[in-house]
């Protein structure tokens, strides 16, 4: 991965436009598609990961200025925004800043709507668990891997902890292969780094068939490090409990698994740091967002 200063956002789209500035001067608007790494507020600035825009910047994390900080309430690492980058020889900032909303293209748009609502019904054993927002402290849970080992979120102390969400009888590649592929790409790219300041852990949302022999074949086929890229699985009510708290979806239909994606970045202080939700972004903006919270000093 590369340093903040020269790190990598996302798949972009670029159409541009020349316009005369006020001055004489050529402004180009570039359309783009970026993900966020970190919301700077006070200085009216957005960190966002991103692809080559041809013929002005190569691909890089970069600060974005905005012309007013109300356009950044709400925003928050993970999410995926498409927004314009407005340069001119001597001044660029962001706007049009809006937030792209995902919805699975594995279900048809009625079957996407329904995942919405039925998701309190997926985790009744649940109910009462909270969904976890950016900056709350993640309670400890207790699964156990695919050696049969326990572990729970507490071990990782003073660690950056990512997590994701599958089954292994997904046999769809942009979906649960996607998101096990990120963190074969997050394993190699942090080979030095894992262990001493990255977690990583692979939930099964589906315990009953993916038992620990199971997930120990999907370990060996991803070449994971079980020291520190652990499969889980548990009991199925700790399992719910725990896809609740970061607003994992998941239900059989037909003999198909129906289910939202998501993969969280919890921070060296035990907080939730970011939650992605579906599979718009790139491994390497996955990278970038986690090295930048590997290398926070807060």
């Amino acid at each position: 991965m590369r340093s903040l200063a020269a790190l990598p956002i996302a798949w972009l789209v670029i159409t541009t436009t020349l316009l005369l500035g006020s001055q004489g001067q050529v402004t180009q608007r570039y359309a783009a598609t970026g993900l966020v790494v970190d919301v700077d507020s006070p200085h009216q600035t957005l960190v966002l990961s991103c692809q080559t825009i041809p013929g002005y910047m190569d691909a890089m994390v970069m600060p974005f200025s905005v012309r007013d900080a109300k356009v950044l309430m709400g925003l928050k690492a993970g999410m995926m925004v498409d927004f314009t980058l407005v340069a001119s020889p001597d001044a660029s900032f962001a706007e049009n800043i809006r937030v792209r909303n995902f919805e699975s293209a594995e279900q048809d748009p009625f079957t996407a709507h329904q995942l919405k609502n039925l998701e309190a019904l997926v985790v009744p054993a649940a109910s009462a668990t909270k969904t976890l927002s950016v900056g709350d402290s993640v309670p400890d849970f207790k699964l156990i891997d695919q050696n049969r080992q326990p572990v729970t979120l507490g071990q990782f102390a003073g660690k950056v902890v990512a997590i994701n969400f599958i089954y292994t009888r997904c046999a769809l590649p942009q979906f649960c292969f996607r998101l096990s592929n990120n963190f074969a790409s997050l394993q190699k790219h942090f080979v030095d780094r894992m262990g001493r300041d990255l977690i990583l852990l692979t939930v099964s949302f589906d315990p009953v068939h993916d038992q620990p022999e199971v997930l120990a074949a999907a370990a060996r086929n991803w070449k994971a490090d079980a020291r520190t890229w652990r499969f889980l699985t548990g009991p199925l009510p700790d399992v719910k409990q725990l896809c609740t708290r970061f607003g994992v979806g998941a239900w059989t239909d037909e003999g198909l698994m129906i289910h939202s994606l998501h993969t969280v970045v919890i921070d060296r202080h035990g907080k939730l740091a970011a939650n992605l939700e579906g599979n718009q972004f790139t491994a390497q903006q996955l990278g970038d967002l986690v090295e930048a919270v590997m290398n926070r000093h807060n």
